[in-house]
């Protein structure tokens, strides 16, 4: 799930600040408030995916490192700007590069078992998306507050 605000009031921000003398260091600001904006959420889902259950002890643990790959991420400029929270993928878990994605699936994906062949392994379905349900108004407001925040100190120095 993504949380996005108002790519045009947005891309106006990043217009202003691009105008500004010290506009490189207010979008620094402006982005570092935006990944603060969206940590609860990154917390909410990283205590999701460790509540999926393990079906076995391999190592490197698969709930830990998928885990680690979710973070905030905030883009000023470009084809797209905003923020949301994402996981990334995963290549050195087991070689399972796409863990998040397919934790969630309800189809699962196939894992060999020694002397047995192939079977289906299924994670928590929609762990990600439930997880970012509740916290994404709150989540939205604060990047948007973070924004807001911004445009008025730049409408401040303009006068």
């Amino acid at each position: 799930m993504e949380v996005s605000v108002d790519t045009e009031g947005l891309d106006a921000l990043v217009r202003a600040l691009r105008a500004e003398e010290d506009g490189k260091e207010l979008r620094k600001e402006l982005a570092r408030n935006m990944r603060d904006a969206l940590k609860p959420a990154v917390a909410d889902a990283k205590a999701a995916v460790m509540a999926v259950t393990a079906n076995s002890t391999a190592s490197p643990a698969l709930r830990a490192g998928v885990a680690r790959k979710i973070r905030p991420e905030v883009k000023l400029g470009g084809k797209w700007s905003g923020a949301r929270v994402k996981a990334k993928k995963t290549p050195n878990i087991r070689g399972f590069a796409n863990a998040a994605k397919r934790l969630q699936q309800a189809a699962g994906w196939r894992t060999q078992s020694w002397g047995r062949g192939w079977r289906v392994q299924h994670g928590k379905v929609d762990w990600f998306d439930r997880a970012m349900q509740p916290v994404a108004p709150q989540a939205r407001r604060a990047v948007l507050d973070a924004m807001e925040s911004m445009a008025r100190r730049i409408r401040s120095r303009a006068g």
